[in-house]
């Protein structure tokens, strides 16, 4: 049974889409945002590969994508229909075109990629930013609030999101496939590149954009996986319990991150509400790209006006 709080998710889709969403003053016809390529300078002196879409005055939102992907996984957010807001991508330290340490050591310890996130809302100019982090992303997140607490972040949208490491939240292939993305027999590790992407999916992508993800992920150089086996969780709910708003959206059929990593954020912050995508697996915000941009948007909207917490 839906708690009310994931009812009140449901209302996201309805009922606020339909009441804010005039008020932008977006006509029907507006096209694709434009992009502009940005390079974030990290406190460890990588060079981070960034998109920004829109204007540099509209409301912005960051898009943190999951391990062994890319700012290209949020082509179907890059739409008319968040074409009010400034879109900002990038592929995280390690993935896409950003720089790619050798050392295990670069991705092991999570203050690293809190700031490299830090980096990427100053450098963009990001106040009362929303943040939408998927899978990994959501970890990354919770890293950046515990390193730099809430202060630019109006609101927050967890995508199946990795939020703790308890195993009850993730499912035995998850765990599975995930260790052998770490293996140094090549053979293994390629068999579990394709494995864990076809798991990210209830239903197959189409094959162009398969091909294209399948790509991206096998660019991460294993150093990722050796490095991420040593990072830690402590402390991460604190930091997501004082942001402003949640938004914690989940497939039902996700195969990696179980629907009850998200339904404890429901404690974590009484501010956050659940929206179940009930044909979804793991990459709703592709498997549902319409509903997902809808929700997006509302959420955006509410989240916009908000004073950021100190």
């Amino acid at each position: 049974m839906l708690s009310r709080r994931e009812l009140l998710a449901g209302s996201l889709s309805v009922a606020a889409i339909s009441t804010l969403i005039p008020g932008t003053g977006i006509a029907a016809g507006t096209s694709q945002p434009v992009g502009q390529p940005i390079a974030i300078q990290t406190k460890d002196d990588l060079t981070l590969s960034a998109m920004s879409y829109g204007a540099a005055s509209a409301p912005p939102i960051i898009f943190v994508h999951g391990l062994s992907q890319s700012r290209l996984s949020w082509d179907r957010q890059i739409v008319a229909a968040l074409a009010q807001y400034r879109l900002i991508t990038f592929d995280l330290r390690g993935h896409g075109d950003s720089d790619k340490p050798v050392e295990p050591e670069a991705y092991a310890d999570g203050a690293l990629w809190a700031d490299d996130l830090a980096a990427v809302i100053e450098q963009t100019g990001s106040q009362r930013v929303v943040l939408v982090g998927w899978s990994f992303g959501g970890l990354v997140i919770g890293h950046y609030l515990r390193r730099h607490g809430a202060g630019p972040v109006a609101g927050i949208n967890l995508v199946d999101a990795v939020t703790s490491f308890d195993p009850q939240f993730r499912t035995e292939e998850s765990g599975y496939w995930g260790a052998r993305l770490a293996s140094p027999n090549l053979e293994i590790r390629s068999e579990a590149i394709a494995r864990f992407l076809s798991l990210c999916f209830a239903m197959p992508p189409h094959k162009a954009d398969f091909d294209r993800m399948l790509a991206y992920n096998g660019m991460v150089p294993r150093a990722v996986h050796l490095g991420l086996e040593k990072i830690e969780v402590n402390g991460l709910d604190e930091g997501f319990a004082r942001v402003p708003r949640i938004l914690l959206t989940h497939g039902a059929r996700d195969a990696l991150v179980l629907p009850g990593m998200s339904r404890r954020m429901l404690a974590v912050n009484p501010r956050s509400n659940l929206s179940i995508y009930p044909e979804a697996g793991h990459s709703p915000f592709y498997e549902d790209a319409a509903r997902f941009n809808r929700e997006l948007a509302a959420f955006s909207t509410i989240t916009a006006s908000r004073k950021a917490t100190p």
